[in-house]
């Protein structure tokens, strides 16, 4: 009966819960970045010759810097389930729910990263298309929607995969 404890809660469990939280915050945060860079440059370029665009512009900017929060959200409740080893060195912190942590921050922080590379390219092009025709301003809002909902569907999938748990009891 112990060893089938030892074999579902190993001492290394909480390590893939760890790695739950790191893939949530650093792909997501690297998402963000990209589509933060990518669309600053395009509103810089796009301000030169038309500056009263800029602050109307800058939802791209914005909308990827939301993707860096969805990470950092995940990120919280995933380590605040993650428990500590008791005194004798024997973890309730089984595989299962290590696994299931691992695969919710893999969910949300690469649909992070998926939906910032997405707005990035998005939103260089499209500021820099509606500094030349204010009309497709609504179009490229539409298109940025569509994009960062790929980042809302990873963080839901996450919070669901987060709430997985088993508790081993010795």
């Amino acid at each position: 009966m112990s060893t089938v404890s030892y074999e579902t809660c190993p001492t290394s469990a909480p390590f893939f819960g760890f790695m739950g939280v790191t893939a949530a915050l650093c792909f997501a945060n690297i998402g963000a970045a990209y589509g933060t860079a990518k669309s600053g440059v395009g509103i810089s370029s796009m301000g030169v010759m038309n500056p009263q665009l800029v602050m109307r512009n800058i939802i791209p900017v914005v909308m990827a810097g939301v993707l860096g929060i969805y990470g950092l959200i995940v990120a919280v409740i995933i380590q605040g389930s993650i428990t500590q080893p008791d005194a004798s060195g024997i973890t309730k912190y089984s595989s299962f729910t290590g696994y299931a942590h691992l695969a919710a921050g893999l969910c949300c922080g690469l649909s992070g990263l998926a939906a910032g590379m997405a707005i990035g390219i998005v939103g260089d092009a499209g500021v820099r298309a509606v500094g030349q025709q204010e009309r497709l301003f609504v179009g490229m809002i539409l298109i940025l929607i569509f994009a960062e909902a790929l980042g809302l569907y990873g963080l839901i999938v996450a919070l669901i995969l987060s709430q997985q748990s088993y508790q081993c009891a010795h």
